[in-house]
């Protein structure tokens, strides 16, 4: 049963459109940045994936908040999201599971949404003109208000750093075999989880940590998480893998991957409209294999910028051919765009963290990387 609608807000975009729908979650007022998303589950890790704050997120599925929130499955410890628009709000779930509906997690971390609109011509509209800024509003907000304040606003800026961890914390398994780093630029649960599964104490540091107090932790392998943003705005971690080059094996997902590429002198550029949902269709270069991942990133990796910088192309979009993953096999160094974990999503891809543990053992019989 959804939700009883009062159509008391709407949307108004960039570029002058308007959409009237019901408000639901925290009353407050939304400027963001609008991406849409084609995952058909998985809303609450979407909603808590720090990859995503500050985003207006459009989910693209008619019916979200069917199965409510579960304790055990959100990505991080809150919820980022600028705002969330939905076709229809379903606020009474169906599932042992759940603990709270998604309306009171949002009226929790005060994230507004508003139901009742056309989703799949906001979808259609941001595909073919790009993602824009959005004004989640009161109704009765004049279309010229909505635009001056659209156009006043700056583009949000250091969101990784927002959403970072500012302290060392531990996530440890029993009967580990390696121990490894993870720097914290947005850290998802579910990266934590797949290399505890893999025999992996994970010690989580944040994005100022140095080389010296890096190599003091006497990691086996370093972990770069994925987050929001633009990725040149994280120097300090650029920095980072440069100095660690070629002594432990590095392994980067989604906004990490990113960082790799710019650590050897490449580029990176802000997609049309990014790359959003559980349904993401990738081929591996090596084998050429077709995978279905979960994504979200809206900067992409210039793939002509990787020329003498000795990464490799790994991966990369069946829609439109951008890269999704790269490795550098000497100094033991793989990167993806995507979530190899897929959560939500199939289960194509976890292998990746299987040759990450494998760049780690070779590694300890071997010795240094570059030997």
């Amino acid at each position: 049963m959804e939700k009883t609608q009062r159509f008391d807000r709407k949307l108004v975009f960039e570029n002058g459109r308007e959409f009237l729908g019901a408000g639901f979650g925290s009353p407050r007022e939304a400027l963001c940045q609008c991406s849409f998303d084609t995952a058909m589950i998985g809303y609450q890790e979407i909603l808590s994936d720090p990859a995503c704050a500050g985003e207006a997120l459009v989910m693209t599925y008619p019916v979200i908040g069917s199965y409510g929130m579960a304790d055990e499955d959100y990505e991080s410890r809150a919820c980022y999201a600028g705002c969330l628009i939905v076709r229809r709000y379903n606020d009474r779930p169906s599932n042992f599971r759940y603990t709270k509906t998604l309306e009171e997690v949002m009226a929790e971390n005060d994230i507004p949404g508003i139901q009742g609109v056309d989703t799949r011509a906001i979808g259609r509209m941001l595909r073919d003109e790009g993602s824009m800024k959005v004004l989640l509003t009161d109704k009765d907000t004049s279309l010229e208000k909505a635009m001056e304040l659209i156009r006043q606003a700056a583009p949000e800026e250091g969101l990784a750093k927002k959403v970072g961890g500012k302290k060392i914390r531990y996530s440890r398994t029993a009967n580990f075999r390696y121990n490894v780093a993870a720097v914290d630029c947005g850290i998802r649960q579910s990266s934590i989880r797949c290399l505890n599964k893999r025999g992996c104490n994970v010690t989580i540091v944040p994005q100022d940590i140095t080389a010296e107090e890096l190599k003091a932790l006497k990691p086996d392998g370093l972990f770069l998480s994925s987050g929001p943003g633009d990725p040149k705005e994280c120097e300090g971690v650029i920095a980072l893998v440069k100095e660690m080059w070629g002594q432990m094996p590095i392994f980067g997902v989604g906004l990490g991957c990113q960082i790799i590429a710019l650590a050897t002198g490449g580029d990176t550029y802000k997609m049309k409209h990014g790359h959003n949902g559980g349904n993401v269709p990738v081929k591996t270069i090596y084998g050429d294999k077709r995978e279905i991942t979960s994504q979200s990133h809206s900067f992409a990796i210039c793939e002509k910028s990787l020329e003498n910088t000795g990464l490799k192309v790994t991966h990369r979009h069946l829609l439109d051919d951008t890269v999704e993953g790269i490795m550098e096999e000497k100094s033991r160094v793989i990167g993806v765009q995507h979530y190899p974990e897929n959560d939500p999503g199939a289960d194509d891809c976890a292998y990746v963290y299987d040759t990450f543990i494998t760049m780690m053992d070779n590694a300890k019989e071997g010795g240094s990387n570059n030997a």
